[in-house]
């Protein structure tokens, strides 16, 4: 393979980056090239003061074979190589490769970094899925290089597999939450006040809805320290891109004319990806967001989305709606 260094984001492999994508097991949001450019242009939303692109891609026979894609942090000494979109707000992280090209794309990117970039020490990626190809390919090749590596778990990603019907989903859920769900659902649609929930569909009023969004999140105080400038400009871009590309779903409860809880999520490859939510408490005595949430679901089964992703963070209300535990690793590499 023959390997190129990239020190800005390249931003005319738009649509090999994401063809290749589509190939590479770890298929995730967070890897789309609109989603990393974004995340490059604002420094993950300010999580980083400096940051050095390093973007690896590798061709074989002028065909785009593996990206890995990197920048040099400078802040540790000595400096790592992390991947672009680390650490907090991209859930899920990797190399992109093909099965069939991972290793070989693995074996020729090592020794390449060390030839082409002074001065690192690690490797340090984090937000790896447990299964994902990516941590046997780099054991394999840090082992034949007479190099360290390390793994573990970082963080739990709870999950929800969908039957496909919301009876079948609810009968398979603990039957004290079952009935709980069904309670808070019931309680809101009887009570007589007007409410409704819709997803966000209208690109003329998007930058409102967004708007919207942003300020129920920060009725949460922490999210309200989280939502820094760079941040909310981090959000605003990964939003519009992928409403751009129709994977955005932005939802509302609506009560008595006013906005009581949103949920950001991606819908993406037939499933739902949640990402963030927004509250407002002058309306707990409704639940608005467990019942967003059980209209989510139900909607997800009604629809024929295959998983229910919560991604990082092992909250107790996610495994109340029946997720079951994946686990997010960081893997080291040490010359």
């Amino acid at each position: 393979m023959d390997y190129t260094l990239h020190t800005t984001f390249p931003q005319d492999l738009q649509g090999e980056w994401n063809a290749l994508l589509e190939e590479t097991p770890t298929h995730v949001p967070f890897l789309r090239h609109e989603y990393l450019a974004a995340w490059t242009q604002t420094r993950g939303g300010g999580e980083w003061r400096e940051l050095e692109v390093a973007v690896v891609t590798a061709r074989q026979d002028g065909r785009l074979a593996g990206i890995a894609p990197l920048f040099l942090d400078r802040s540790t000494t000595p400096p790592r190589l992390m991947l672009l979109g680390s650490i907090e707000i991209s859930d899920y992280l990797d190399l992109l490769a093909s099965p069939a090209d991972l290793q070989p794309f693995v074996d020729g990117l090592l020794p390449f970094l060390a030839s082409a970039i002074p001065g690192w020490g690690t490797l340090d990626l984090y937000n790896l899925l447990e299964d994902s190809p990516t941590l046997a390919a780099l054991e394999t090749a840090a082992r034949r290089m007479g190099w360290g590596y390390a793994a573990g778990q970082i963080s739990h990603a709870p999950t929800i597999h969908l039957p496909g019907d919301w009876e079948t989903y609810l009968a398979g859920i603990d039957k004290k939450q079952r009935h709980e769900i069904r309670r808070k659902m019931r309680r809101l649609e009887e009570s007589g006040v007007p409410a409704r929930w819709y997803i966000v569909q209208d690109a003329a009023g998007l930058e409102g809805e967004i708007d919207a969004f942003l300020a129920l999140m920060e009725q949460d105080p922490a999210k309200a320290a989280f939502l820094t400038p760079a941040m909310r400009q981090q959000m605003r871009l990964a939003l519009r891109c992928a409403f751009a590309e129709g994977c955005l779903q932005l939802a509302f409860l609506e009560i008595n004319g006013r906005k009581a809880a949103a949920y950001l999520s991606f819908d993406y490859l037939n499933r739902l990806w949640i990402y963030n939510s927004g509250l407002d408490r002058s309306f707990m005595e409704y639940s608005p967001g467990w019942v967003l949430l059980g209209y989510l679901l139900k909607w997800a089964n009604e629809n024929q989305r295959t998983e229910f992703d919560f991604m990082r963070g092992d909250e107790e209300y996610k495994y109340r709606f029946g997720a079951v535990d994946r686990f997010v690793l960081r893997a080291v590499v040490t010359r």
